[in-house]
């Protein structure tokens, strides 16, 4: 076992396997260079690995999504009113059946992504770029509580967040803005122009429900994604709205006016948008299409708000929940230095002392938690297929937070009484699933230099391997990072 420099107690290695990777595993050799380690897992990264492959992607669930919309229509359950049986013998028992079936469709659909992300978190070799696609999933986060998006939130964190981690940031935002898993969410597909030449053609036609424009993805773009709350005013929003009007996604394009696109792809809808410039965060954009909009991200992405909002988010995931505010703006100044490389955020909080320093500050989430939980007990795949429902008993289903902020950041939040012992229920159900494995052993392998000596003595006195491993598990030292 290699020395390793010890910094308030903790080995560095400690830190970077479980502050910035996702937990430490029995059989893996700690790093000798924490530092190097955990940069160099970008050159062999896979952001589409064979699990990811082997599962339908987002142009295959939203032609699922549109199909049965069109039965649905069909049936008469959406659009108009139910059938009855006076109507069509059989209709409402048919339709119900159809019901069931969906949604027994959804949730095999949502369990295969659940479980593959699951698969990777515990099976890579880089893990610290793991970690990162899961902050990037919850920094742009969308919920699967809807019916567009129930199937949507492992394709769009695997084709929009995976394959950009380490580029720039203006990169990412444009791939999650166009996904269909976020135009979905947020309505956007739903936006149009009121001056757009079907605005102006619906307008015309005095229909008793009138197309209009939508906000909530320049909202959430504009307080969640880029500048921060307090950072923008209407204005800003109504603007960026008016230049988003047009991303849509294929597969919806048979109305009159509109381009047809497979069924999924990002589709840029002329018919759609809304003519005339528009002025963001101080800026005026003349109309250039599809243009306009990607030139207000490009902006976002570079606006020093911006960097000085990822520099936070990321130092307060990885050092503090109240982080430091000098690291913060060093962060933020190698961001925007760089030109919006997400590479310069991760190498200047990797080189910084402050994130060595601060042993045990972060208390882990519950996907946290269940993923080193797991990783510890060695197993690169679930032997209970039941376990992937364990985030939802801990409070923090798998993409499910119930808005777009994402799930909170900080110990507030997942360190109550209750959530503790729920905890401790699912450590023994694990516990009692790794059979005779020895949790004095493990401790040591798993928290280098954190052991504490309380720990390590209760593990030693504890009646089983199983009840020793459990307490391993919701020990103080293994539940932060």
């Amino acid at each position: 076992m290699p020395h390793w420099r010890v910094v308030d107690g903790m080995s560095l290695a400690a830190i970077a396997l479980n502050r910035f990777g996702l937990g430490a595993r029995p059989g893996d050799a700690s790093p000798a260079d924490p530092s190097s380690w955990l940069l160099g897992q970008f050159g062999h990264f896979e952001p589409r690995p064979a699990v990811v492959t082997s599962l339908p992607d987002a142009m295959a669930m939203t032609t699922q999504y549109r199909e049965n919309l069109q039965q649905l229509r069909q049936m008469g359950l959406i659009g108009t009113r139910a059938p009855s049986e006076q109507q069509v013998p059989g209709a409402q028992a048919k339709a119900e059946q159809f019901q069931q079936e969906r949604r027994q469709a959804y949730r095999s659909a949502y369990g295969g992504q659940v479980r593959a992300r699951l698969a990777m978190a515990l099976g890579s070799q880089a893990p610290f770029a793991e970690r990162l696609v899961h902050f990037w999933a919850n920094h742009f986060a969308i919920s699967t509580d809807k019916l567009a998006t129930i199937t949507m939130a492992g394709p769009f964190e695997f084709e929009a967040i995976r394959p950009h981690i380490g580029g720039h940031f203006f990169d990412l935002l444009l791939a999650v803005t166009r996904h269909p898993g976020m135009l979905f969410y947020l309505d956007q597909a739903q936006s149009i122009g009121p001056n757009s030449r079907l605005g102006t053609l619906a307008r015309g036609r005095n229909l008793p429900r009138q197309p209009g424009l939508n906000e909530n993805l320049a909202r959430e773009i504009l307080e969640l994604h880029t500048l921060g709350a307090g950072h923008y005013t209407q204005a800003d929003v109504a603007g960026l709205a008016r230049a988003l009007t047009g991303w849509s996604v294929g597969g919806f394009g048979r109305r009159m006016l509109l381009i047809d696109a497979p069924a999924g792809a990002f589709v840029f809808q002329p018919a759609l948008h809304e003519p005339g410039s528009v002025t963001v965060a101080g800026t005026r954009y003349a109309q250039d299409g599809e243009g306009q909009a990607r030139a207000i991200l490009s902006d976002l992405a570079l606006n020093p708000l911006t960097a000085t909002r990822l520099a936070t988010k990321l130092a307060q995931h990885f050092v503090a929940d109240a982080p430091p505010p000098a690291l913060v703006e060093r962060m933020a100044h190698a961001y925007l230095a760089s030109g919006g490389e997400m590479m310069a955020l991760y190498r200047t909080l990797i080189a910084a002392p402050e994130a060595w320093a601060q042993p045990l500050a972060k208390f882990k989430t519950p996907w946290d938690w269940t993923v080193s939980a797991v990783r510890a007990l060695g197993w690169r795949d679930l032997p209970d297929g039941r376990l992937a429902l364990t985030l939802n008993e801990l409070g923090q289903p798998v993409w499910r937070p119930g808005s777009p902020a994402g799930w909170p950041d900080d110990a507030a939040r997942w360190a109550a009484p209750d959530a503790l012992v729920r905890r401790v229920e699912v450590a023994n159900r694990l516990a009692s699933l790794a059979g005779t494995a020895d949790a004095r052993a493990l401790a040591p392998r798993l928290l280098p230099g954190t052991l504490s000596a309380a720990t390590a003595t209760a593990i030693a006195r504890a009646e089983s391997p199983a009840q020793g491993l459990a307490l391993l598990l919701v020990s103080p030292e293994f539940m932060r990072r």
